[in-house]
């Protein structure tokens, strides 16, 4: 398997076929989701073309798009969870205080001091905003954080770091509770 384009960022992926004539089901990652189909044509990870929309509605939670080449049914729903991407330099410059989740993927974080805790694994949002999910080193489970400017007060792209204030009340609960023996 090849590794994907550091030229490209992430801002879809494929939920699956859409009926049987050929359309698919797109979710967008982009702050307005609308604005995805902004830099289409859609990539793969490894700069192989797949979507080029001809026509977009909207869906529940998704958009239903018509491509410039249809495929089966059984060939998009195969495609499921595969991301979507565009040229970076597609893409807007970001504001001071914006970023592309892929910059903020494999950071180093810190509570302080000068010794990471571990890295950003991934940034998730299921909905009631973002969390960055820290793989803490020498734990299995990860640390879901929510990335608000209070809890991640600096973000540092030069020097590849996030800094968490309060990593011990995340850490405190992703931990399970040990139950109380009499």
């Amino acid at each position: 398997m090849s590794k994907r384009n550091p030229d490209l960022v992430i801002i879809g992926v494929i939920l699956g076929a859409h009926g049987v004539r050929g359309d698919v089901r797109v979710k967008s990652f982009t702050a307005e989701p609308e604005a995805v189909f902004d830099y289409a044509p859609f990539l793969s990870e490894q700069s192989e073309m797949l979507i080029d929309p001809t026509a977009v509605r909207t869906g529940k939670d998704h958009f239903i798009v018509s491509p410039k080449r249809p495929r089966q049914k059984e060939e998009w729903d195969g495609m499921k969870g595969t991301k979507l991407c565009v040229p970076r330099d597609a893409l807007p410059e970001t504001d001071e205080d914006e970023f592309y989740i892929d910059d903020l993927v494999a950071l180093d974080v810190y509570a302080g001091g000068e010794a990471p805790l571990g890295r950003v694994k991934a940034v998730l949002n299921h909905g009631a905003g973002d969390l960055i999910e820290v793989q803490v080193s020498g734990q299995s489970k990860p640390v879901l954080i929510p990335f608000t400017f209070e809890d991640v007060p600096t973000v540092d792209l030069a020097l590849g770091r996030i800094v968490v204030a309060n990593f011990e009340l995340w850490a405190d609960e992703s931990r399970p509770a040990e139950d109380d023996e009499a």
